[in-house]
């Protein structure tokens, strides 16, 4: 058992309807409620996307998700151990970035501390640290003080070795409830780091290192997680504190807002992609899948479902949007199941700031696999570009909305 009977009866969806749960991954696969296995695979190429689907052909209910992928994670870690004992140094850095990420993905499904989790989340560090080793640029391992005696754990990416007191733009990528800063930033090629630009990726409360860590969510943990992470960059050595960007994912938008509305304009910009905009979350936490519920109430330290429904029902960043300082970009999926994008329109109508809001037709949350995605502008390429324009000091006069239609064509009109 990968949780306990406590965990399992937390969420009444979850114990009412595990049966078909357990039908639905029989069927769909690991990815019956998100593309899992593309974001977290992704960052390690094509290898790493065959491994984690094939891995998931052998998970038939939600049980076999932490069991088979820590198996594939052990075998993949022998690879890299043996490429790394033979002296094939690229080989082993492949191998132990994938293997980091199988056991990253191996604890998704465990929303309670145990041994188990503490096991895999120990064997992804130990991967992710030899991955450093190897890595084509500099990683830094980070801890970054927070509240009384708590860290946030971060790795601090940057484009190459500074010389001569060199300084880089950097982007704090705030992920979402399933992503982890060790899917934050690509092996090769990433969209940021290939334009200059270093990336600080971090586990902020509830998320990743911190799920397991009990650093939760709170109504303001976000915030002060902002000024943390800003407080670290800002005395980094390799950092340029007056270009700092806010990139959120996911439930990640909700974060990075919070954060934005603190940090006014010691940041320069805020990027989001794949909104979870909506006042109270109701639809991703009582109408999508119940995993999402889940694991947020972990994140947040609850254990009665009934006093969750009544705390997260005062989570609104309606009242924060008057304190967003910067240009703010959001990227979003026509038809998104867990944040209906009307909510969007009325938190961007609600800033005073530049927005720029891009709509992919017919895409879901996690705008990708959608024709508008592939025939039209990549969505990581605008985002990457949009942030690159707000660091080089390209100024944005006018609010937009872009419509990018499945056959490819971009339509602008004024954002009101």
């Amino acid at each position: 058992m990968a949780m306990s009977t406590k965990a399992e009866n937390r969420v009444r969806r979850w114990r009412e309807q595990r049966w078909l749960l357990d039908t639905v991954v029989s069927q769909v696969g690991v990815e019956f409620d998100q593309a899992r296995i593309n974001y977290t695979a992704g960052v390690a190429g094509p290898e790493a996307l065959a491994e984690f689907r094939v891995t998931a052909t052998r998970c038939k209910k939600i049980n076999d998700i932490a069991r088979e992928y820590a198996i594939q994670a052990g075998r993949r870690e022998a690879k890299a151990v043996a490429y790394d004992e033979a002296g094939r140094q690229v080989a082993a850095r492949e191998s132990y970035l994938i293997a980091s990420l199988l056991w990253s993905i191996a604890r998704w499904p465990i929303f309670e501390m145990n041994a188990e989790l503490e096991h895999l989340e120990t064997k992804m560090n130990e991967c992710y640290a030899k991955y450093i080793k190897y890595a084509a640029h500099p990683i830094e391992r980070v801890e970054v003080p927070f509240g009384n005696g708590q860290f946030l754990p971060a790795y601090l990416h940057l484009p190459r070795t500074p010389v001569g007191g060199e300084k880089f733009p950097c982007v704090i990528a705030v992920g979402g409830m399933d992503g982890t800063k060790e899917n934050a930033v690509a092996m090769y090629g990433d969209k940021l780091l290939e334009r200059g630009i270093a990336v600080f990726a971090v586990d902020g409360p509830g998320q990743g290192e911190c799920f397991a860590r009990r650093v939760n969510v709170t109504y303001t943990a976000h915030m002060e997680a902002g000024e943390a992470n800003y407080k670290f960059l800002s005395n980094h050595p390799a950092i340029d504190k007056s270009k700092l960007v806010l990139r959120g994912s996911s439930m990640g938008t909700f974060f990075s807002t919070q954060a934005a509305s603190v940090l006014g304009n010691r940041i320069i910009a805020l990027s989001q992609a794949a909104v979870c905009h909506e006042p109270g979350h109701d639809t991703i936490f009582n109408h999508a899948a119940p995993s999402f519920k889940m694991r947020f109430m972990y994140m947040a330290g609850f254990e009665d479902e009934d006093a969750f429904d009544l705390w997260v029902k005062k989570c609104d960043l309606r009242p924060l949007a008057k304190d967003i300082r910067v240009p703010y970009q959001v990227i979003a999926g026509e038809d998104d199941q867990l944040s209906p994008l009307e909510h969007t329109r009325e938190l961007l109508s609600l800033v005073k700031q530049p927005r720029q809001f891009v709509i992919y037709e017919s895409a879901v949350h996690g705008v990708y696999n959608a024709p508008s995605t592939m025939a039209g502008e990549n969505p990581q390429t605008l985002q990457a570009d949009w942030i690159a324009d707000r660091i080089a000091g390209k100024p944005m006069t006018q609010s937009e909305e872009i419509f990018i239609a499945n056959t490819g064509r971009a339509t602008v009109t004024p954002l009101k």
